[in-house]
């Protein structure tokens, strides 16, 4: 399992973010306080506190692509 912090917050980044999580086989949740949604579910994310990254939850090890893709909305974690 790997987790990330990524931030989601335009209509058209949560859109765009559904459509590439979407290709991939393996479950994904996104994670805001004790709030848990599917990653894949656009309704379920618009559901969340889009102000504040949230945690990408990825359900395999073997994700290397997926975190190319999605790499525009990961949050930089050095400071």
């Amino acid at each position: 399992m790997k987790s990330v912090m990524i931030r989601l917050s335009l209509v058209e980044n949560v859109n765009k973010f559904v459509n590439i999580v979407s290709r991939y086989p393996f479950e994904m949740d996104l994670r805001a306080g004790r709030h848990v949604v599917d990653a894949k579910s656009i309704l379920g994310i618009f559901s969340l506190d889009l102000s504040r990254p949230i945690t990408l939850e990825i359900y395999s090890d073997d994700c290397e692509q997926l975190l190319a893709d999605i790499q525009p909305f990961m949050e930089e974690t050095d400071a």
